[in-house]
């Protein structure tokens, strides 16, 4: 048998969670379904696992900036919602990458775009996104990008 597409292994989860009466997790879940679906909708297209991962990605993102907000603001029970929806989201996402396999990506990326300057970050960050996409914080490679060509 293939492997089952993330969409659906996304769908058996929520049943899961339905069944188990897990209401953080479904909510979560249910989140991430309705931006897939939104996505679908707005430009008329199945989506492949690559775009789901992005999709992920950037809710991953969204939830770290309102974890910031929150414990800026005193509010870490709102805080404390957001790092269980990042908890449900990273579930679906591939192994995270070190520390070490992060740097030797952007090395590698360096060496073979021939990168010297600022100028040249976005030839690198070209060949890095596709290979660290919701494996890595793209923030961090970003930074991490920056300081090895300043």
């Amino acid at each position: 048998m293939t492997e089952q597409s993330l969409k659906t292994r996304i769908s058996d989860a929520m049943k899961d969670a339905m069944r188990a009466k897990d209401k953080p997790r479904l909510s979560a879940i249910r989140l991430m379904l309705a931006e897939v679906k939104r996505v679908e909708v707005d430009e008329r297209i199945e989506l492949d696992d690559d775009r789901i991962l992005g999709i992920l990605d950037k809710m991953l993102k969204q939830r770290r900036d309102s974890i910031k907000q929150y414990e800026a603001g005193n509010r870490q029970d709102l805080a404390d919602v957001e790092q269980a929806e990042i908890d449900v989201i990273q579930e679906f996402l591939p192994a995270a990458l070190t520390e070490e396999e992060i740097t030797s990506l952007v090395d590698d990326a360096i060496s073979e775009t021939g990168a010297a300057t600022m100028k040249d970050m976005g030839a690198v960050m070209n060949i890095v996104r596709p290979k660290a996409m919701g494996r890595a914080d793209m923030d961090q490679v970003s930074g991490l990008v920056k300081s090895k060509l300043s």
